[in-house]
């Protein structure tokens, strides 16, 4: 229901032509009669944070899903009619086989799925893989094991027609993410709800992250968001960066402009 007034609220008060419409999941939320709700109020493509098909890796991860649902959810997405499915993945984990990384892009492949984002896994300070680390519960792996397991991946996926579109993302042809793809072409985004972003081409904003203060600034009708106007620096420094991360590249034309 929350989802259906949001969809309506959206049409209802903007002027947008929504073609993609993308609900990022787990594989333990993927009820059959919650996805087939879900497509009854427009959602057509979902992105499925499965990241892995061994249930020893998903439990070093603390995911709440188990192998079994991962291997079954993009099974039950097409079966309630959403044929636009994107799964994610995690390569550069410690204490995993080589053979661990070939099984696991050999069974995302086998689920004939139409987009793979593939992350390799970074190790943020402040988090309870940095405290692991530091106590020597596990190390990472050389950057040069995360080479190989990404080109593994590359290399099987070009010859399953899905080919590198960005930096961690892979696609069909024709299957590529409209939304991700607006970031990184620059072009205008609505970001609703605590910590959402937005962008109108000249300025940048960012919603308060903590849930019940931005309803208390909302109900106070006080500001819920910091903003900042990007400089002609800025612009042309941000068009560099996010062009380069896509195979597109950047236009030197688009640059001089």
């Amino acid at each position: 229901k929350d989802l259906a007034f949001l969809i309506d609220e959206v049409k209802k008060n903007f002027n947008c032509d929504i073609q993609e419409l993308t609900l990022e999941m787990n594989p333990d939320d993927m009820e059959d009669s919650y996805l087939q709700d879900l497509k009854s109020i427009g959602i057509n493509r979902l992105s499925i944070g499965i990241q892995s098909f061994d249930d020893k890796v998903l439990s070093f991860m603390n995911r709440a899903h188990n192998a079994n649902e991962a291997i079954n959810c993009v099974d039950r997405g097409g079966a309630a009619g959403i044929n636009n499915i994107s799964i994610d993945l995690i390569y550069g984990i410690p204490n995993v086989t080589k053979e661990y990384w070939k099984d696991t892009v050999q069974k995302a492949l086998s689920l004939g799925v139409q987009h793979i984002s593939a992350y390799c896994l970074t190790i943020e300070e402040n988090t309870a893989f940095s405290q692991m680390v530091k106590k020597g519960v596990f190390k990472t792996i050389p950057e040069e094991r995360e080479l190989e397991q990404f080109e593994y991946l590359n290399e099987e996926l070009i010859k399953n027609d899905i080919y590198r579109y960005e930096v961690s993302n892979f696609s069909k042809d024709g299957f590529e993410s409209k939304h991700n793809s607006a970031y990184w072409s620059k072009k205008k985004y609505l970001g609703v709800g605590a910590s959402a972003h937005s962008y109108d081409g000249e300025s940048r904003k960012w919603n308060v992250s903590h849930n019940r203060k931005y309803l208390k600034l909302i109900a106070e009708n006080e500001t819920y968001f910091e903003s900042e106007t990007l400089s002609k620096e800025d612009v042309f420094n941000e068009t560099l960066l996010t062009g380069l991360r896509t195979k597109k590249g950047v236009s030197l034309n688009d640059l001089d402009q």
